[in-house]
């Protein structure tokens, strides 16, 4: 299945977009690089192994994919705490990544 037919992967890119426009006056490039990779870690991990020809390679990609989900909302904390992010922006941006994580549990299913 191409990436672009699943709702996940379109997800995890909008969210990707909405980081990247939130940070492109930032200063702290460190953090700013950090997060801007975590979040576009995530769609491409789910498009990178929606193209692989077996489900253990398919699995190991969307594997990754959580795990960048996991980085991101890390980072989403930290970046609250230390007044980068609105609270109000990072919970909806975890609530996403939370909705994001459950559907990559369901989309691996399908691999395992």
């Amino acid at each position: 299945m191409r990436c672009e037919r699943l709702d996940v992967w379109k997800r995890s890119c909008r969210l990707s977009v909405d980081i990247y426009k939130a940070f492109a006056a930032c200063k702290d490039f460190g953090f700013k690089d950090q997060i801007t990779r975590s979040s576009l870690s995530v769609a491409s991990n789910i498009a990178e192994g929606m193209e692989k020809e077996s489900d253990k390679d398919k699995s190991r990609f969307l594997n990754i994919a959580q795990g960048s989900v996991a980085e991101l909302i890390t980072q989403i904390y930290i970046g609250i705490e230390i007044g980068y992010i609105k609270k109000e922006l990072g919970i909806q941006w975890v609530r996403e990544l939370n909705e994001i994580q459950r559907m990559l549990n369901t989309l691996k299913k399908n691999y395992a």
